[in-house]
């Protein structure tokens, strides 16, 4: 033994005959694994149908010399992996998706208020949300946006509560393990078939922000394990389908992003995260070492630090992969214990997606230099994030000038039907979740509009915020649409759609993106400007009509109790139009479509003693780097008068969606 290996491990080639090996049982998920009675000797051939680990592929005499063995092996579930706080926990019952995890004593019981016990916890609720029976099994594009929308929404819903002290979470610490139980136990998922290759509906770039929500689309089934498995037709074995490297072990990429060095499943790790124990070749190291043999293909998750939340990840769904190689080493963090590793290569001819990343963290770095940029901020100042103006596509210089504002330029106060004041809260005393003596709260239905990172929970009528006039701090957490943008912006020459608005940074569902800035007019303007032939895509009118849409929570799946639901309506208490086009900020770039990634919202606060209406503009759903901010531009109401004809102004859509309408006014 030597270099610290131990006898349950991977030792040094040439040291044992790999053709004898630990006695394997089977366990209740059907997946091999080697004994775990650290006395078993190195005996016994492997059952019908197993093959020995061999890192050369098959016996050879080597020397001492340290030199790399290179054979075949398998990655490891993430419940070895450090995480953060809370996340070493896992769901129960969890139809075979999860590791049983033994959750702690519950100190702090919070008195149910607002959510009722739930006596019919695996009812099927999936027809709330318009999930089909079949679509639970197989699912696309559109079922995909509605489990997450879904999940995300009853998260956010559970973190209101959590923050208002409101609800008993049981043994969950975590909001996003709470939403995935009730999910998962009442049919609010959808792929539960597991496969080999791509999930209908889910797309390479799709990023996540809770391991449980590749859990609810059938993208990747084990919601603390890296590696997930099928059992296959072939001699009744295990393959891989799908890995997460969430680089907690010696995980990383070779100079070519499309080339992943995975580390192999293991079991020890002491407080210096040094690997103690060697890895065996069991479970999801079998199920790799069976799938770099049949050549099968292997789902890629990569995960990546979130840089605005301490000890968490955002999960990138880079692709499919196939394994060319793999090789046993000793852990380069010291400890002696031994690895496997795998050499992972990106199958040709799909969409770029953690090679985006890679390009951002050198742009933001000044490694790399972004191509086609014409102006470092085009706000000259005005924003605390720099906004870029990039062109890829022609000869343009920039879009025709006008003045970079961040808010409305002669907004008009107006009086509400109830005389309005700024709340009471102090520095000392600051708006808190749950404080029903905060007359902001009140407004807001006794509830708090936003949580961590400024995420609205929910589509309101009429949001409120402290403003000027409340006596809390100026960086309340209820000013979220006030304090400018959160999110590194790009405006980009399109193909086909002018210019465009995209970030750099991956946005939260709920997040707050931008508030439309520009010049506020009245009808009787907005009128004239037609006439003379000077009205535009830069004119933003709450009076027009949208396409309805579902996003916020159901309340059903809390069964929680509720005598005034909240309505998803807005309650516009005055209209607002909006002309960008001479003064305005990253809004104005925003192009429609007619399946959005971005919706707005009406936003009051208090201004000099007098209320004032803004819109403001939240991500409707998760928003990978690079990907094009758009939202629905609405239709004339005389496009939908009975008997009108078409309206005269309407312009093409080229939004590319399947559910593209044709045009837009």
């Amino acid at each position: 033994m030597e270099e610290g290996f131990g006898r349950n491990s991977v030792p040094p080639p040439g040291s044992i005959d790999k053709s004898k090996i630990l006695d394997i049982k089977p366990i209740r998920c059907l997946i091999p694994v080697f004994s775990k009675n650290p006395q078993a000797p190195y005996s016994g051939e492997y059952p019908a149908g197993f093959s020995p680990f061999f890192p050369f592929g098959g016996p050879q005499e080597t020397s001492t010399t340290g030199v790399k063995p290179r054979g075949r092996a398998m990655p490891t579930p993430i419940r070895s992996f450090r995480s953060p706080v809370g996340e070493d926990e896992d769901l129960n019952g969890n139809d075979g998706y999860s590791h049983k995890r033994n959750a702690p004593p519950n100190t702090s019981r919070v008195k149910l208020q607002k959510i009722k016990p739930n006596h019919n916890f695996h009812a099927d609720l999936s027809g709330l949300v318009g999930i089909g029976a079949a679509q639970k099994n197989d699912g696309n594009r559109e079922v995909v946006n509605i489990v997450l929308m879904s999940f995300d929404a009853l998260r956010r819903r559970l973190s209101q509560l959590v923050d208002a002290n409101d609800v008993d979470m049981g043994m969950f610490k975590r909001t996003d393990l709470k939403a995935g139980n009730i999910c998962m136990s009442k049919g609010i998922r959808t792929n539960a078939t597991k496969r080999i290759g791509s999930v209908p509906g889910v797309e390479i770039g799709d990023i996540f922000f809770f391991r449980m929500e590749m859990c609810v689309v059938g993208l990747h089934a084990q919601s603390m394990g890296g590696i997930d498995a099928i059992k296959s037709d072939h001699e009744n074995e295990t393959l891989a389908v799908s890995i997460v490297s969430s680089g907690e072990y010696d995980d990383d990429e070779a100079e070519d992003g499309d080339v992943l060095i995975y580390t192999g499943q293991g079991e020890n790790f002491n407080k210096k995260e040094k690997h103690l124990s060697d890895q065996k070749l069991h479970r999801g190291n079998l199920a790799l070492d069976r799938s770099s043999r049949q050549h099968n293909e292997v789902r890629v998750i990569r995960g990546i630090k979130d840089t605005t939340s301490v000890g968490s990840k955002i999960y990138v769904y880079d692709g499919l992969y196939k394994i060319q190689d793999s090789w046993a080493e000793k852990a380069k963090s010291g400890g002696g214990g031994g690895l496997f590793k795998y050499k992972l290569i990106r199958v040709p001819g799909q969409p770029s997606a953690f090679s985006v990343w890679r390009s951002i963290q050198k742009w933001k770095s000044g490694i790399l230099a972004r191509s086609g940029l014409i102006l470092p901020d085009l706000s000259s100042g005005a924003e605390s994030i720099p906004v870029s103006l990039v062109n890829e596509i022609d000869n343009v210089k920039s879009p025709a000038f006008f003045t970079y504002f961040q808010s409305l330029r002669h907004p008009k106060s107006f009086s509400l039907t109830q005389p309005s004041h700024g709340c009471s809260c102090s520095a000392k005393k600051a708006c808190i979740p749950g404080d029903l003596d905060c007359s902001c709260i009140q407004r807001n239905e006794g509830d708090f509009p936003y949580i961590i990172h400024g995420v609205l929970v929910s589509r309101k009528p009429l949001v409120h915020e402290c403003g000027p006039t409340c006596k809390c701090y100026p960086n309340c957490k209820n000013r979220v649409s006030q304090s400018g943008l959160k999110h590194q912006m790009e405006v980009f020459k399109t193909k086909d759609k002018g210019w465009g608005l995209r970030s750099w940074d991956p946005i939260r569902a709920g997040a707050f993106i931008c508030e439309y800035a520009g010049e506020v007019i009245d009808k009787a303007r907005l009128t004239q400007l037609i006439q003379e032939g000077d009205a535009d895509e830069y004119v933003f009118d709450t009076t027009r009509v949208y396409e309805s849409f579902k996003w916020n929570y159901e309340p059903k799946l809390l069964d929680e109790v509720r005598t005034n639901e909240s309505s998803e309506d807005y309650a516009m208490p005055h209209p607002l139009i909006i002309n960008a086009k001479n003064v305005g900020n990253v809004a104005r770039f925003m192009n429609h479509s007619c399946s959005p990634n971005v919706f707005w919202q009406p936003v009051l606060y208090e201004e000099n003693n007098q209320s004032f209406l803004h819109v403001a503009f939240f991500a409707l759903r998760h928003i990978p780097p690079m990907q094009e901010l758009t939202y629905d531009y609405g239709a004339d109401r005389s496009d939908n008068a009975e008997g009108s004809s078409a309206h005269k102004g309407r312009k093409r859509c080229f939004c590319g969606s399947v559910k593209c309408r044709g045009s837009f006014t």
